[in-house]
């Protein structure tokens, strides 16, 4: 008999695989074309994905605020590291910021926050969404910045840097997070015909990002790419959450606080990773690669995780 918070993690990833398996399967029977699915692939990234984040950025309060601080400090030395690792492994620099990303932007939303508030209730709900809100607003640009400079557009360093600032300008994804953030410390609650609608909208992001995912596994090269998912698991499932563990007993946030900080860490690798990867064209197969081996071993840190921390 599997214990409890194992069926429950496994209720959440089967369907994420159900779309990734159902994504591969239509590239492989050719039921898409590269042409549809580079149409998918953009209605998430322009269109889906920041109405999303817009509407979760738009909620979040102050009541996170101090466990998004220690969460966010141990992404970024899991960023750095990851950054080291990938130069160290002899990967151009916009693939190592790929990877980097996929080491530490976890999947907080689709099955973060169904984690948290099924292990520790709306209590610790309002605590992951700081966490949910900030993920894209500070992993994404530092990953297009490095990205950009990494490619060379624009030829010269200042030249590079200057364009990659106005690549984070132009993210539909950054500023839609950006401009939900500033709503909700300056506007009231966005009105409820509009929620309604970028939820209905957002919610499309998810399952078309994943079935995207999915028909990228059929040109997969294993060889390669199962080095850097092993690195990237290794960073993201264990790393990141010992980290936050560490940082967490030092500034000495409640149990709850610890709790969900720890669980929201060990979430697997998020699809938005994924998505930024396929609009550059870079460490795509290795991105993809990072999601499912991710996913697949969540159930057991998701697992341990709410085993080890009960959140009382």
């Amino acid at each position: 008999m599997l214990p409890a918070p194992m069926v429950n993690v496994l209720g959440l990833v089967a369907p994420v695989f159900a779309l990734i398996l159902l994504g591969y399967g239509a590239a492989v029977r050719r039921l898409i074309s590269p042409e549809g699915l580079r149409g998918l692939n953009d209605f998430a990234f322009y269109l889906a994905a920041p109405a999303l984040l817009f509407a979760g950025a738009s909620q979040v309060t102050l009541a996170g605020g101090r466990v998004g601080i220690v969460f966010f400090a141990g992404v970024l030395l899991i960023y750095a590291a990851a950054l080291l690792v990938a130069r160290m492994m002899a990967r151009p620099l916009a693939e190592s910021a790929v990877l980097a990303l996929n080491a530490s932007f976890g999947n907080t939303f689709m099955l973060g926050l169904p984690v948290v508030v099924a292990a520790y209730g709306n209590a610790g709900l309002s605590v992951a969404i700081a966490i949910v809100g900030l993920n894209s607003l500070l992993l994404l640009p530092l990953t297009t910045v490095i990205a950009e400079i990494g490619l060379g557009r624009g030829g010269s360093p200042t030249a590079a840097a200057i364009g990659a600032v106005k690549a984070v300008l132009r993210n539909p994804i950054i500023l839609a997070v950006a401009a939900g953030l500033a709503w909700a410390a300056l506007m009231p609650p966005v009105p409820g015909a509009i929620r309604r609608f970028l939820e209905l909208l957002g919610n499309a992001m998810p399952p078309v990002a994943l079935f995207c995912l999915g028909a990228s596994l059929k040109d997969l090269s294993a060889r390669r790419e199962a080095l850097d998912a092993l690195v990237i698991a290794a960073l993201k499932l264990l790393a990141l959450p010992l980290t936050v563990w560490l940082l967490c007993r030092a500034a000495g946030l409640a149990p709850l606080e610890t709790a969900v900080a720890i669980a929201m860490a060990a979430t697997p690798t998020g699809a938005n990773a994924f998505l930024l990867a396929r609009r550059y064209a870079v460490g795509l197969s290795g991105s993809g690669a990072a999601v499912v081996l991710t996913t697949a071993l969540s159930v057991l840190t998701l697992s341990a995780v709410l085993i080890a921390f009960p959140g009382r």
